[in-house]
């Protein structure tokens, strides 16, 4: 299965890794030099395009199947719908009405849209309820990405990451320094975040999968956790609403903090997909040994 991925960059990399390894042909397609020598030091083809741009796109092969993993910066929701909605429609409608058009079309989008549940669980199922203008431009990227999709003809389907950590992005000294405030964490491996999509790719046809461990857990409790792991003296603890009479706060972390859910893997996981890294625990592994080593 030859499988382009648009936006191949921190995800994107790792899945073209595991689609490579288990024999497919990924295609990785990034609009920066720097992008496509990260691709290409990974051990598979880069195509260098913005995949916002449709003559751009035609710079890719045709493709079994296109995975949408590009990123807005994390800036504001303007941005956010430059990217996750009209490019992500000017991607499908530039594969769609090709010859050889993709059968599959997923794109990568975020628990972000289901916005605050009082730390209920929610699942595939749960009503969507975006708090932010940001997060409202995320539901109408899913609603594309399906609708629009299905028009050329293509399965258009969405994969919900939780909160991504892994190699560079374990931020242990966020979580070990200062205050730490009440409230869930919903995480996801990086390894297992491209492993969902891969399974995705060649095992389920499910419109809507969501991607996250087997155990959201209390900011306090993975604070304490970590830094009893790494023989540091646990963090101070803020109440939600001292952290909220805050001025500094920008919006995604205000969002963060009066938006409580835990997300459910149980439809992931009674489809059979195996996590490398089931919990915080075995995903935060090589990060603790290493802090350890270095503060030894």
């Amino acid at each position: 299965m030859r499988v382009a991925i648009l936006g191949c960059g921190y995800v994107g990399i790792e899945l073209g890794r595991q689609l490579r390894e288990a024999g497919h042909e990924p295609i990785g397609v990034r609009r920066s030099a720097d992008g496509t020598a990260a691709i290409e030091d990974a051990g598979f083809e880069a195509v260098r395009a913005d995949v916002t741009d449709a003559d751009d796109l035609t710079k890719v092969p045709d493709a079994d199947a296109v995975v949408f993993a590009a990123s807005s910066g994390g800036r504001d929701a303007a941005a956010a719908r430059r990217v996750y909605v009209e490019g992500l429609r000017t991607a499908i409608d530039a594969f769609g009405e090709r010859d050889n058009s993709p059968e599959q079309f997923i794109y990568t989008s975020s628990t972000g849209v289901y916005g605050d549940h009082g730390g209920d669980w929610v699942d595939e199922e749960t009503e969507l309820e975006p708090t932010t203008a940001k997060t409202e431009v995320l539901v109408e990227a899913e609603r594309v990405a399906r609708e629009r999709a299905a028009e050329h003809g293509m399965a258009g389907r969405v994969v919900r990451f939780a909160g991504l950590y892994g190699p560079d992005r374990y931020r242990l000294e966020r979580y070990i320094t200062g205050s730490v405030v009440e409230g869930y964490l919903n995480m996801i491996h990086r390894d297992d975040a491209a492993g969902v999509v891969r399974f995705a790719l060649e095992e389920t046809d499910e419109p809507v999968l969501l991607a996250v461990d087997d155990e959201p857990v209390s900011r306090p409790a993975f604070a304490d956790w970590l830094a009893d792991a790494c023989g540091v003296e646990p963090p101070e603890k803020e109440t939600r609403a001292e952290r909220l009479d805050a001025d500094d706060l920008s919006e995604a972390a205000r969002r963060r903090l009066t938006t409580s859910k835990r997300c459910s893997n149980h439809l992931l996981r009674s489809l059979g997909y195996e996590f490398a890294y089931p919990t915080f625990r075995e995903g935060y592994a090589d990060a603790v040994e290493a802090y350890r080593a270095e503060s030894s």
